[in-house]
């Protein structure tokens, strides 16, 4: 699923970014994206080496607090545009801050030698709540006269 992503130089920057929804339509029709994803390399936390936000309200998805494919789409990014120096990475990518549901993703992507990019995204979940799913088959009958 293709994410339009979008380099920002702060925290600062990132944590005061808003969707113009009209704009965002008119901006993801144009590049076929599904979502926007903002990274910038200033962190909450030190022992973290990006700063993300994602949107996708064309989804139902004003802002995802952990989005794995726009994540994966990232490390591709950051590998293909050597954005942090090296065409391999393997780093710490803190997301959902700015909604109160902080989440951290595990990315490792690296050029192959065919060009490609091989991208690996993990992280850990927490259960936070459980429940079934029931399926009814619905039956049809018809009528002979």
């Amino acid at each position: 699923m293709p994410f339009l992503i979008v380099p920002l130089r702060s925290l600062h920057h990132i944590k005061n970014a808003s969707v113009s929804y009209d704009l965002h339509v008119k901006v993801l029709a144009r590049t076929n994206s599904k979502g926007m994803l903002l990274f910038c390399p200033e962190t909450e936390h030190s022992n973290h080496d990006l700063h993300v936000r994602m949107f996708a309200p064309l989804l139902g998805v004003l802002e995802d607090p952990a989005t794995g494919s726009a994540n994966g789409c990232l490390a591709a990014y950051l590998v293909k545009h050597r954005y942090l120096g090296s065409s391999e990475i393997d780093i710490i990518v803190e997301q959902g801050f700015e909604l109160n549901r902080p989440s951290l993703l595990y990315l490792r992507a690296k050029k192959m030698k065919n060009n490609d990019i091989e991208v690996q995204v993990g992280g850990k979940v927490y259960i936070i709540a459980h429940g079934n799913l029931f399926y009814r088959e619905r039956t049809t009958h018809s009528l002979s006269s």
